[in-house]
């Protein structure tokens, strides 16, 4: 699961992180520009030492260094954490995105409402925090059962007051 309680919730404390899959780990990413790389360069071979050689050799360059500005981008969209930490008296949630900007949202623990939008949601199963007039989305880049398995450990954290 892309989340765990670093911090087991409890009446007195809890802190849960959750992040992104990340399908391409740093080993798998230099692994497959590496290739990329010898690809590109398997069908140059023949052409070693003709004109046509150094015509495509500052195309394919570029093609290489655009490959790895895409997927570096993608890596830094992807840095995103979110940190939902209990207190005795608080709720409060961080997220951090790949800029490094962070979001905050605070209230009450004992007023704090889990609440799952099976169907009205960006996504499905979309899940929201509500509290101190405002609902913010937690765990919405997690899969839809995960976005599940998330409400209900939510729910077991935050008991919810009618």
């Amino acid at each position: 699961m892309p989340y765990d309680w670093t911090r087991p919730p409890s009446d007195c404390d809890g802190e849960l992180h959750l992040w992104p899959h990340q399908s391409l780990p740093p080993t798998g990413y230099v692994r497959f520009l590496a290739a990329t790389a010898v690809l590109i360069t398997l069908p140059l071979l023949p052409l070693i030492g003709s004109p046509l050689f150094w015509g495509l050799i500052p195309f394919l360059t570029l093609a290489l260094f655009g490959l790895k500005f895409a997927l570096d981008q993608n890596r830094r969209n992807a840095q995103l954490l979110e940190i939902l930490k209990l207190t005795p008296e608080n709720a409060e949630l961080t997220r951090r995105d790949g800029r490094g900007q962070e979001l905050h949202w605070r209230c009450n623990r004992h007023w704090a409402k889990v609440t799952l939008h099976a169907e009205t949601g960006p996504v499905p199963n979309y899940v929201t925090l509500r509290g101190t007039g405002r609902e913010v989305e937690i765990g919405a880049f997690l899969s839809e059962d995960e976005r599940k398995a998330l409400y209900k450990d939510l729910l077991r954290a935050l008991p919810q007051s009618s």
